[in-house]
């Protein structure tokens, strides 16, 4: 997952939040930056979705209960290969965390979808995708 798609998450009424919320099967994942990203960002989040600092607090850590978090460490072998299929700079460790699980991105960028090695998922291909499974 991005972080504009973790973004999301924090607007009550959203459709990714429904969707984490409401389809266990999912397996979502996420380089630890994104996180350090929401946080960065925080005073603007909670600004848009009207909470408080403390339910900014709530939000994350329900976010991340669904979410698996990881570090650098553990995708860093993938970086090179993520680097020449990566639109943009930094995105490269979403690439890289997602060569090295051989899983597809869950993000809204299109230029993301310019790449062939990586399936990419907007927020509508994932409802579709859902719908007929």
């Amino acid at each position: 997952m991005d972080t504009n798609v973790l973004f999301s998450f924090f607007k009550k009424e959203s459709k990714t939040r429904r969707l984490i919320l409401n389809f266990e099967i999912l397996e979502l994942i996420t380089p630890s930056f994104c996180i350090d990203e929401l946080n960065e960002h925080k005073e603007l989040i909670c600004e848009k979705s009207k909470l408080s600092d403390s339910e900014f607090e709530e939000v994350l850590d329900d976010l991340l209960i669904f979410v698996k978090v990881f570090s650098l460490s553990e995708y860093e072998d993938f970086l090179s290969d993520a680097k020449a299929i990566s639109p943009d700079p930094d995105d490269i460790d979403l690439f890289a965390l997602a060569l090295k699980l051989d899983c597809p991105l869950w993000a809204q960028e299109k230029a993301f979808k310019k790449q062939s090695k990586v399936k990419v998922f907007s927020t509508s291909d994932l409802i579709s995708f859902l719908s007929q499974a």
